[in-house]
């Protein structure tokens, strides 16, 4: 039976696989790969798993030589916008890329593209511009004017408002400047572009590693809007004013919690599963008191533990990676 579409199949229709061991009917994965390179979501994932499938098990499974041509050109997009010294064309309906390493200094490139030969910016990579300094992209129209048609003043608050909407709800991606919508409907800031596979906040619109979100940086996990900088700055004042005071009572809690609490669980844990079994009344009362003296042997040490490590983590984070964007 095909996971998938839960249809029983000969042995025969289920194609394996290079990238893994999972098993779908061969009707499934070519409609699960059509989806997937017409949505541009290149490399494509197994639909078990996360593992990427092979490029040679994609042209097997994929009967169209269209999809498998568009296959190729998102896998080499992809390659591409991941390198830091490509450079994509601005001219339209060109999106030749030119990949120039070493220009940072003489920063004029010119399309290799037969019939093109556009010259832009290293930098800006605007069209060049030898007489003016480099300046940012211009947001796409879409962006900046909703819409291009004469409105009534009555209709303007509403203009603006739908331009404001707009504007939050599609940004641009840090690394490759794709455009990319986020649905408002209570997700987290964490973003994955899927052209280029870059992880970035929502919020500040920058690359993020695992701990961007629990870093003084002003943004949340589920904020709408990051943080003004007062609010940042009283914030990560009270962090180092009041680390000492917080982390002496965090770890007051913990200890007598941790030391009473684990032997507590583990008796009513053994009590339960005793009166489950077969045990006689004594044998009951011997595996919880045995269990309890092991748990009050055994909870110091975690305590012990937990609390060592734990409390010097804490002040490492307060008074260096708080302080130091403090001073910054």
């Amino acid at each position: 039976e095909c996971p998938l579409c839960l249809l029983p199949q000969p042995p025969e229709a289920f194609p394996s696989l290079a990238s893994c061991a999972h098993r779908s009917c061969r009707g499934c994965l070519q409609q699960y790969l059509r989806i997937a390179v017409g949505e541009s979501r290149v490399p494509v994932a197994c639909p078990h798993c996360p593992a990427a499938l092979l490029p040679a098990d994609v042209h097997r499974l994929l009967p169209e030589p269209a999809l498998r041509d568009k296959y190729e050109e998102f896998l080499l997009r992809r390659l591409l916008v991941a390198d830091p010294g490509t450079r994509w064309c601005p001219a339209p309906d060109c999106s030749y890329a030119v990949i120039a390493y070493g220009c940072a200094e003489c920063p004029r490139l010119t399309c290799g593209r037969e019939g093109c030969g556009t010259e832009f910016c290293y930098h800006c990579r605007q069209p060049w511009h030898p007489d003016s300094p480099c300046m940012s992209a211009p947001p796409a129209p879409s962006l900046a004017h909703p819409t291009a048609q004469s409105v009534h003043p009555e209709d303007s608050d509403h203009g603006e408002t739908l331009a404001q909407a707009e504007a939050e709800d599609i940004k641009v991606c840090p690394r490759c400047s794709a455009f990319i919508m986020k649905i408002n409907d209570g997700s987290c800031n964490r973003m994955n572009c899927t052209v280029c596979g870059c992880l970035f906040c929502w919020l500040c619109l920058r690359e993020i590693s695992d701990v961007h979100f629990l870093s003084p940086s002003g943004c949340t996990f589920w904020g709408k809007k990051p943080w003004s900088r007062t609010r940042k700055i009283l914030w990560q004042l009270g962090m180092v004013l009041g680390a000492p005071m917080v982390i002496s009572l965090v770890a007051g809690i913990a200890v007598p919690v941790i030391t009473i609490g684990i032997p507590i669980y583990m008796g009513r844990k053994v009590l339960g599963q005793s009166r489950r079994s077969s045990l006689s009344r004594c044998q009951q009362c011997l595996s919880v008191t045995s269990s309890v003296l092991l748990s009050l042997f055994v909870s110091p040490i975690i305590t012990a533990v937990t609390v060592g490590v734990g409390v010097p983590l804490m002040l490492t984070y307060v008074y260096g990676v708080v302080v130091l964007s403090l001073c910054r």
